[in-house]
């Protein structure tokens, strides 16, 4: 199919009361690995945990074309100040359960049953895939490495997102 992109798009989001640009690791690591992989990596924001902030980041980003895959990484613990899965799913037209279930597989083999208290989920919304992931570099690591990169990678096989890319918005 002609129109799978050869670049995908991505915007990285870390959601955080206390990192800045100076103490972020996970979103440059974040950024750092999706160029390796040959992506494009659009915009970047580091947003307080707060969830008209974070949809309204997200909003602008849904409406920008280059932009195929949106990854925030913190918030999605269980204090009262992580509130990114109650930001970002009411933005979803599809949730992608499988997500969820593959990363806690996979955070097991790191954290044993404390992988219980992450809360990553992902979605589509208006033809736009999102990941809501750890904050934690062990958490990140998990998301990208076992998960994303391969899901992002147009020869895996059988198949990966890549390749859904034109038809998120069929109706």
């Amino acid at each position: 199919m002609s129109d799978i992109p050869e670049t995908v798009g991505f915007a990285v989001m870390t959601v955080s009361d206390t990192r800045d640009e100076t103490s972020d690791r996970t979103g440059p690591w974040l950024r750092e690995q999706i160029e390796a992989e040959n992506h494009a990596v659009i915009d970047h924001a580091i947003i307080a945990d707060d969830i008209e902030a974070i949809r309204a980041q997200i909003r602008s980003w849904l409406g920008d074309g280059r932009i195929h895959a949106i990854i925030t990484t913190g918030g999605t613990g269980l204090t009262g100040r992580d509130v990114t899965p109650e930001a970002v799913r009411p933005l979803f037209d599809k949730e992608l359960d499988g997500f969820a279930v593959v990363f806690h597989q996979v955070s097991y083999r790191s954290v044993g049953v404390s992988t219980i208290q992450s809360r990553a989920l992902a979605g589509i919304a208006d033809g736009t895939y999102i990941f809501a992931i750890p904050g934690s570099m062990g958490g990140c690591k998990d998301a990208w490495n076992h998960v994303l990169r391969d899901e992002f990678d147009r020869s895996h096989r059988p198949c990966n997102l890549v390749e859904l890319i034109p038809r998120l918005k069929e109706v």
